[in-house]
């Protein structure tokens, strides 16, 4: 389940039976709140729920040999919700830090965060690098966090870095290339997503890796995050298989 740092970054891998499996799934996690609403729950037992269907998700994505998840775990727009939310939110980032971390690592599980960290308070901040530090040189999964992210001030950031270097004098306008912009981006060094799945029946992206997805297929399901599991996720990898590639191409069927 390690990754091959000298693989193609758009090449995914196949499984005992040859279909091509993904190297990079990324989730949008939707639908705790109305998960909840509709069972007459606090919108915070949603979030508790969502959190005990992610732990299936990174276990299942180990088995099948995924090499990297993302989850987009909180939006930078997130914390424009009610303030006792964004707390709970917060609560459940702590405790599963203090809960998960230990048997995440145990597992080999390599954590990243991608996603703006200038204006988060320490205590966040301290537990998003204990998490990293941690599994740092772990060779298994990666589990890339999508926290405080939003994909337009990533760009953004990317592009006042390059900007930088240009006034600097230590590039020129001309070098800022499609790879110097994907280098300069939170998600430097990981593959771009095979697959994007969204649970809650939503179909849009919600400013979630808009550079990286270029070439992604999508998955919406109608399926609150809650209640995704592995067989849910297995309906989605097997509709990932079925699809043809092209990355602006012609299909080897085209004349």
């Amino acid at each position: 389940m390690s990754v091959s740092p000298d693989r193609n970054l758009h090449a995914p891998a196949a499984d005992e039976t040859g279909a091509k499996m993904p190297r990079h799934v990324a989730f949008i996690m939707d639908g705790n709140g109305r998960w909840a609403t509709a069972r007459g729950l606090p919108r915070t037992e949603g979030h508790r729920q969502g959190l005990a269907a992610l732990r299936k998700v990174i276990r299942h994505a180990g088995r099948v040999g995924i090499e990297t998840i993302t989850i987009y775990s909180f939006s930078s727009e997130n914390w424009n919700r009610p303030q006792a939310e964004v707390s709970f939110l917060m609560g459940l980032l702590r405790r599963f830090v203090q809960r998960d971390l230990s048997e995440l690592h145990e597992a080999n599980v390599r954590i990243r965060i991608i996603g703006g960290r200038s204006d988060l308070e320490p205590g966040i901040l301290a537990l998003l690098k204990e998490a990293e530090d941690l599994t740092r040189h772990n060779t298994g999964l990666n589990l890339v966090v999508a926290f405080n992210y939003g994909a337009r001030s990533e760009i953004v950031r990317a592009a006042q870095e390059l900007a930088a270097k240009v006034q600097a004098g230590d590039m020129q306008p001309a070098e800022i290339t499609e790879d110097a912009i994907t280098a300069a981006l939170d998600t430097s060094g990981l593959p771009d997503p095979d697959l994007i799945i969204r649970t809650s029946g939503e179909m849009r992206l919600s400013n979630f890796l808009l550079w990286q997805a270029a070439y992604s297929e999508f998955y919406f399901c109608d399926l609150y995050w809650p209640d995704f599991d592995e067989a849910a996720f297995d309906k989605a990898l097997s509709c990932f298989c079925s699809r043809e590639r092209r990355y602006g191409g012609l299909d080897a069927k085209a004349n």
